[in-house]
C-alpha cells in the first residue's frame, strides 16, 4: 500500500477528530441546560469518533510492516481518543458498570447506550459514503466486502475471549481510576493494544458492542445469534461480573 494512501487515511481520521471536537464544544456551550439532549449528543459524537476512526483503521491492518504499523496506529489513536473524549464511555459495557453500581440512573444509562448505537450506525453510513468516493488507495474495493468474518475460531472460544477481554478491560478501568489522567490514558491505550495483539486475529478483540456492530453489521445481519452472543452478550456479561465482584465480593473480604 502506498504511503500516500496511508497518509490520506490518517488525515481523514484527524479531520473526524477535529470535527467531533468542535461539535462537542458547541454542545457544551449551547445545550448544557437541556440535560438529556446534552448527554445524548456528547455520547453520540464521542462514540461516532471512535467507530468512524476504527472503521478506517481496519483498512490499514495489512500495511507493512505487519503487525507493527497496525499496533502503533492502534496505540496512537487510542491515546488521542482518551485525550479528546474525556467524560464519555463510548462503550455500552462502560455504561453498564456504573449503572450496576448506582453511579448513574437506568434512564441516563439507557440514553447513553442508545446514543452509542445510533453513533455506530451513523459512523458506518458516513464511512461507507467516504469509501465510495475512493479518495485513497485503502478505500478501493472497501465497499465490496461483505461479512469480513472476524471470528477465526469456534463460537465458544470467541465467546470466552471477548468475555475475558471485557473482564480484564473493565477491571483495569476500575483499578486506574485514581491514576493521574495523563498517565492513565497511556496505560489504557497500552492495554487495548496488547489485547488487540493477543486476540485480534481470533475475534478482533473488540469488547465493545456498539463498535462491533459498526464494524461488522453485515455479519450481524447474516448470523445474528452467533455475533450477538460473542460481541454483545459476552462483553456485557464480563462487565456485570466485574461490577458484581468489585461492589459485592471485594468489600466483604477486604
Amino acid at each position: 500500500m502506498a504511503v500516500g494512501g496511508v497518509g490520506t487515511s490518517l488525515l481523514l481520521m484527524v479531520g473526524i477528530m477535529v470535527t467531533v471536537g468542535l461539535c462537542r464544544r458547541l454542545t457544551r456551550r449551547r445545550l448544557r441546560s437541556h440535560q438529556r439532549l446534552y448527554t445524548f449528543l456528547l455520547e453520540m459524537f464521542s462514540t461516532f469518533q471512535i467507530c468512524a476512526c476504527t472503521n478506517e483503521l481496519c483498512l490499514l491492518a495489512n500495511v507493512e510492516p505487519k503487525p507493527h504499523t497496525a499496533l502503533t496506529l492502534t496505540y496512537g489513536f487510542t491515546v488521542l481518543h482518551g485525550l479528546t473524549l474525556t467524560g464519555s464511555t463510548c462503550n455500552p459495557c462502560g455504561t453498564l458498570q456504573p449503572m450496576w453500581g448506582g453511579g448513574i440512573s437506568v434512564k441516563t444509562g439507557g440514553l447513553k447506550i442508545a446514543a452509542q448505537f445510533v453513533a455506530a450506525v451513523l459512523a458506518r453510513m458516513f464511512m461507507h459514503f467516504i469509501w465510495s468516493l475512493e479518495m485513497a488507495e485503502p478505500h478501493f474495493g472497501a465497499l465490496s466486502q461483505s461479512c469480513s468474518n472476524p471470528m477465526q475460531t469456534t463460537e465458544v472460544q470467541a465467546f470466552c475471549i471477548e468475555l475475558l477481554f471485557s473482564v480484564v478491560f473493565q477491571l483495569t478501568v476500575l483499578r486506574v481510576e485514581s491514576v493521574n489522567p495523563k498517565y492513565k490514558v497511556h496505560l489504557m491505550a497500552l492495554l487495548i493494544t496488547m489485547l488487540v495483539y493477543a486476540g485480534g486475529n481470533l475475534t478482533g478483540a473488540i469488547f465493545n458492542p456498539a463498535l462491533a456492530f459498526s464494524l461488522h453489521a453485515n455479519c450481524f445481519y447474516d448470523k445474528f445469534l452467533s455475533y450477538s452472543l460473542v460481541y454483545w452478550i459476552a462483553p456485557s456479561l464480563g462487565t456485570i461480573l466485574v461490577a458484581f465482584i468489585w461492589d459485592e465480593i471485594l468489600p466483604r473480604i477486604s
